[in-house]
């Protein structure tokens, strides 16, 4: 190998005979075309069909430059053959010498004339046969060499310029610098993993290349890595999570792309099998003790993981995501609707500018809290605590749901155990019956028997509270003339548990005959009212 005190340029071929050429293949082995990264010279030569065809720019009038205006070769290709289409240095020290070879052959059925051109370039210099164009006789072939004497281990680019009689085209010279190479594997595969939870996978990846690596990595769905973005010199290692995260189950595949700065992109292959995993409730209906409303009762609830996951879980009011989001759209919209009704009410119409984002609220009074992506079971009736938590592997969380009723009568409501490792939600029916206030009275007749008009009479009956909770009672008087003679005192109050209230009757005749009245106790929380026949 000669030393830089070789001249620079060269121009004839005798002098290039005391380089050593060097030529490599066409490709880092790690990068982009691998199909090319153990070809020779020899070998680029022998398979002219793997090579692009030459970019042509102009085509040349034949008859202005030659006798044989007619060609053999069909207009669309070139009389010329390269071979290589594409010269390529690789793998090479700065400030050294190197030397390719491009061989153009003469496809035509008669001699035809040929001139390489190659632009001023400090770099490459073209070492042709001949100082002049000069024909090439059919089926020959005329060689040309490309000196190359790089000042860095960066890209480089030029192109010669090939003249014939009946075009001009192009043969691109490029020299490929250092490159960095990551040594991510060909294929990594998550398999039977469980569905709706994160397997990660880490991984130490190395740049074996001679270069620092900026790159930048891109996947699909459900598979993301961690980091995404970055630099790493020569040499150093770094650990990268690729993660996997299926909503369903089912098989999964997404390309891998490492980008580099330097343009080229390398293409692994990530794969993956979702699975459910052995997640379940003890029961998926549960009935809890009569209670009293304003009272509470409470019943046990298990959920047993028989997996080797951490699984997180909330309750969820709605059977899927996709009910979920059908939910929040429309409550979003009643959310809209009245924030554009209060302003038409004024006679006023606000401009959209002045709304220019309409965020999830929270809907107290529907029960149902929206914030974000989260729709959580909200219920007043019925609790369950935990709502949401972590279940470690093969283990089992007890929880409890707790009943509060506000009325007597039977509630029935469908809750939802979302949780990884299940790709449908647990689904649990909640039973319970509340209890009215057990209030009594000490009769439910009371006969006056003959009276005098104007005459007053005082009587009085006990209203009894049997149960254990405290109510509010209220005496509903009737419509007809009669119910004015009477005076209850007190006409309201509350009761409390296993307490009486005197309850003071008055009457003061006014009408002469005979009557039948009904008084009726609304008490509280009880769906019938007490009745009292005043006879």
């Amino acid at each position: 190998m000669a030393s830089g005190k070789t001249p620079w340029p060269m121009r004839s071929c005798r002098r290039a005979d005391r380089f050593q050429s060097r030529v490599v293949t066409s490709r880092n082995p790690k990068l982009a075309r691998e199909a090319e990264e153990s070809l020779t010279t020899k070998q680029r030569l022998a398979s002219p069909w793997e090579r692009r065809r030459p970019r042509t720019t102009q085509l040349r009038d034949m008859g202005g430059v030659s006798h044989q205006k007619f060609s053999a070769v069909d207009p669309d290709q070139r009389l010329f053959q390269p071979f290589p289409s594409e010269v390529v240095f690789e793998n090479y020290v700065p400030r050294q010498f190197y030397i390719a070879t491009l061989a153009l052959r003469n496809r035509d059925k008669v001699p035809r004339l040929l001139n390489v051109i190659l632009g001023n370039s400090p770099y490459f210099e073209l070492i042709s046969p001949s100082d002049e164009d000069y024909k090439v006789a059919v089926g020959m072939s005329s060689t040309y060499r490309i000196l190359f004497r790089p000042d860095e281990n960066k890209d480089y680019f030029d192109e010669l310029i090939i003249i014939t009689e009946r075009e001009k085209f192009f043969v691109p010279i490029r020299a490929i610098g250092a490159r960095a190479i990551l040594d991510f594997p060909e294929q990594l595969n998550f398999t039977d993993c469980p569905v709706r939870f994160s397997t990660r996978k880490t991984l130490l990846v190395r740049n074996v290349g001679k270069r620092e690596a900026c790159y930048s990595i891109t996947t699909l769905s459900p598979f993301s890595v961690d980091p995404s973005i970055g630099t790493l010199g020569v040499g150093e290692a770094m650990e990268v999570t690729v993660e996997f995260h299926p909503p369903k189950t089912g098989v999964y595949s997404s390309p891998m792309i490492v980008h580099y700065d330097t343009g080229e992109d390398v293409h692994k292959s990530l794969s993956g099998t979702a699975v459910d995993v052995n997640i379940r409730l003890d029961k998926s209906s549960l009935t809890v003790e009569k209670a009293s409303i304003t009272l509470s009762n409470q019943r046990s609830l298990v959920i047993h993981n028989q997996s080797a996951i951490t699984a997180h879980f909330q309750w969820k009011r709605f059977v899927d995501q996709e009910e979920e989001e059908r939910q929040k759209l429309r409550l979003q919209r009643q959310e809209e609707d009245k924030l554009h009704d209060v302003p038409k009410e004024h006679g006023v119409v606000p401009p959209l500018r002045e709304h220019p984002s309409l965020p999830l609220c929270t809907f107290q009074n529907q029960g149902t809290e929206v914030q974000g992506d989260c729709m959580p079971f909200c219920n007043d009736i019925f609790t369950i605590v935990p709502m949401e938590g972590d279940i470690l592997p093969n283990s089992s969380l007890e929880m409890n749901v707790i009943f509060k009723p506000k009325e007597a009568r039977v509630y029935q409501e469908t809750v939802y155990c979302d949780i990884s490792g299940c790709e449908t939600r647990l689904p649990l029916c909640l039973r319970g019956e509340g209890v009215g206030p057990h209030v009594e009275l000490s009769c439910d007749q009371l006969s006056i028997g003959k009276v005098f008009v104007g005459s007053t009479h005082s009587y009085r009956v006990l209203l009894l509270n049997r149960g254990v909770v405290e109510t509010h009672f209220s005496v509903v008087y009737p419509e007809r003339a009669v119910g004015c003679c009477f005076t209850f005192t007190p006409r309201e109050g509350m009761l409390l548990p296993f307490e009486h209230q005197v309850i003071g009757i008055s009457f003061n005749a006014t009408v002469l005959g005979q009557f039948t009245e009904e008084f009726q106790f609304s008490v509280k929380g009880s769906p019938e009212p007490l009745t009292l026949t005043v006879r």
